[in-house]
């Protein structure tokens, strides 16, 4: 038995897809419905149960004889102002967690943040880098923090615990997240509707469309899940990245010039497209000046030192990949 807590999100929905790809179908999909929309995402996977996230923690005994946890349950929301329910949603509900895990001896692969970096531009899981700049961040970070201490203490030596810190990942299934969907799902959708792309100027030193991320698709992350699933013991933070920082320029580059090739037409380069208004420009919001990563770009050092050899797309490949799921889903 495997389980995956928000299973109906965007990245534990896909974990049940590749999952159920491997025969497996034992899952114990976990998750907050009170969003009914999400159940879309497990519509077509085959799982054994579903638990609200509250009746799993007061069943957690029952699922001593699990062999894995994949906890991808949190609120994503860096925008999120309720940093008591956040500390609740995310620190200490992984806390009970991991004290199961430990317990039981079960494999705990848990979904981390870039966001403990904060506004840095070192990237490095290491305490002098980490620098939240919200409280979904911090929730992160503090949580991180107790895993290292349990491993610095012996005490998860005998079973897996890995952290890993997604950066920005996109991909299929993350249509319920609204305002917090990537960048590529917001592209696509303003393309459809308007005919163009709108990105932000630039701020605090960045050109306009010139903030830059490390863009990672899902189904690279969903495979580095599997990868530590696979392995008999293994620990630690790791960043889940493709170590290359790219332009929001080229994730809108790769929605139109993808959308222009499905109604053949030739891509165009940046400035062409920014002339025929095919991408645009608008102000900086206040509200994110001071809490918003201009920057963010993984150092894949330590997990490729955990022997870890798995390849992670570019933006050019994967969001292009991405915009033709999207097309052939439009109405």
């Amino acid at each position: 038995m495997i389980i995956v807590t928000g299973a109906a999100g965007f990245i534990g929905s896909n974990l049940v897809h590749a999952l159920n790809a491997r025969g497996r179908t034992d899952i114990v999909a976990v998750d907050n419905l009170e969003r009914a929309d999400k159940f879309r995402n497990l519509a077509d996977a085959d799982i054994a149960d579903y638990l609200d996230k509250r009746e799993f923690l007061e069943r957690l005994d029952e699922f001593g004889d699990a062999q894995a946890i994949l906890h991808q349950g949190a609120c994503s929301d860096t925008m999120e102002s309720d940093g008591r329910y956040m500390m609740e949603n995310n620190y200490r509900y992984s806390m009970r967690l991991l004290d199961f895990a430990r317990r039981r001896r079960i494999a705990l692969v848990y979904a981390s943040s870039a966001a403990v970096y904060g506004g840095g531009r070192s990237f490095v899981e290491r305490r002098a880098d980490e620098r939240p700049l919200n409280v979904y961040g911090y929730s992160k970070f503090l949580f991180d923090q107790a895993v290292r201490r349990e491993l610095a203490a012996g005490a998860l030596a005998t079973s897996t615990v890995v952290g890993l810190r997604y950066f920005n990942v996109y991909g299929p299934r993350e249509t319920h997240k609204g305002r917090m969907a990537s960048v590529a799902f917001h592209a696509f959708n303003q393309f459809v509707a308007e005919g163009h792309v709108r990105l932000f100027e630039g701020w605090d030193g960045w050109s306009a469309g010139g903030q830059s991320r490390d863009f990672v698709h899902v189904d690279d992350i969903v495979a580095l899940n599997l990868h530590f699933l696979d392995r008999p013991v293994a620990h630690g933070i790791f960043n889940a990245g493709t170590g290359r920082a790219q332009p929001f320029n080229d994730v809108a580059c790769a929605v139109v010039n993808t959308m222009r090739r499905r109604a053949g037409q030739p891509p165009l380069p940046l400035g062409e497209l920014v002339e025929a208004g095919l991408v645009r420009y608008m102000p900086f919001p206040d509200a994110l000046k001071g809490k918003y990563q201009s920057f963010t770009q993984s150092d894949a050092s330590l997990l490729r030192a955990s022997g870890c050899d798995l390849a992670f797309r570019g933006v050019e490949q994967g969001v292009a990949s991405y915009v033709e799921w999207l097309a052939t889903r439009q109405p």
